[in-house]
Order: C-alpha cells, then structure tokens, then sequence
C-alpha cells in the first residue's frame, strides 16, 4: 500500500511542480516568459565562467580512477560496507558518487541493467543518486565560480551528509521494498 502511495506522488510531483511554478508567476504578475529568457541567459554565462572549474575537477577524477585509486578505495570500503549491509555492487557507487554525478550515473545504469529497476539493487541506487550530492563537484565549480577559495568545513559536511544519505538509502530501502 506505501509503495502505491509513493508511485502514485512520484507519477504527479514533476507534472504538478511544471503546472504550478508558471501560474504561481502569472499570479503574482511576473512575465513568467521573459523571467525564464534572462535567467537561461544567465545560466549560459554561469556556465562560461565555471568552465575552468569543471575541466580541472574532470582531469582530477581521470586521474584518481586511471592510477588505481578509486579501485583502492572501494577494496578498503568494501568489508565495512558489507558489514552494515551494502550490497557489493553499491560500493563503487558510494565510492563515485561524491567525485562524479556523470561517472555515478554510469554506474548506477550497470546496475539497473544488471539487477533491474525493480530489484533491491536498482531501488536503492536510484534513491542514492537522489539522496546524495556530489560534493567535490560542488566544492569545484560552484565554489570556484562565485570565488570561494577556502571551503573551510563544507568538505567535512557535504560527505558526511554523502554517508549518511547513502547509508539512509540502503535501510529505507529494504525497509520499505524488501
């Protein structure tokens, strides 16, 4: 019945969020057209400017995955992981997913054609590319867009936010699905 309800809301929120955003702006007497023209122009220059950001952020996680980091990484995750009851094959994900929305959806995809959509696999990896962010990314662009140079405690906070997030994905989901 709780799976019901939720496919049910999920089938309804983008289409009721498109609908209401544009009447929301009628009411309040913006021209919703021109709004969404001057912010896509600004978008386009946000994206100019964070370009550097983002080749320099690509190059670094090329780097990290062809010298045998990331495998490195996931080899020592792997027992604690397993532990807290993981799946194998979510290790990598957990592993990615702070470096590399691109790269976490690529695995996330083998996933869903390995296990299915429906699996306990494919549920969860879809929850943890909605539930988590990635951070470095984040810290990368965004921060190097608007000039912060000094993240301070916002890595500590973006991957604490990462596991907890990941490891919330993990037990709702078989709490909800399994």
């Amino acid at each position: 019945m709780f799976a019901e309800i939720c496919q049910q809301l999920s089938n309804w929120a983008i289409p009721v969020v498109l609908f209401l955003i544009p009447v929301a702006g009628y009411l309040r007497g913006i021209k919703v057209y021109e709004a969404f023209v001057e912010g896509a122009k600004e978008g386009f220059q946000t994206a100019v400017r964070i370009m550097p950001c983002l080749v320099a952020m690509l190059v670094a996680i090329g780097i990290f995955r062809a010298s045998g980091a990331m495998e490195a990484c996931i080899a020592q995750l792997q027992p604690l992981l397993t532990t807290l009851g993981v799946p194998p094959d979510l290790v990598p994900m957990a592993v990615m997913r702070p470096l590399s929305g691109t790269g976490s959806l690529g695995l996330a995809t083998e996933i869903l054609n390995t296990h299915g959509p429906d699996s306990i696999n494919g549920r969860i990896a879809s929850t943890i590319l909605a539930s988590t962010d990635t951070t470095f990314y984040v810290l990368t662009v965004y921060f190097g867009a608007v000039g912060i140079s000094k993240s301070r405690y916002a890595i500590i906070v973006g991957l604490t936010g990462d596991i907890v997030s990941f490891l919330a994905s993990v037990y709702i989901c078989k709490l909800v699905f399994f």
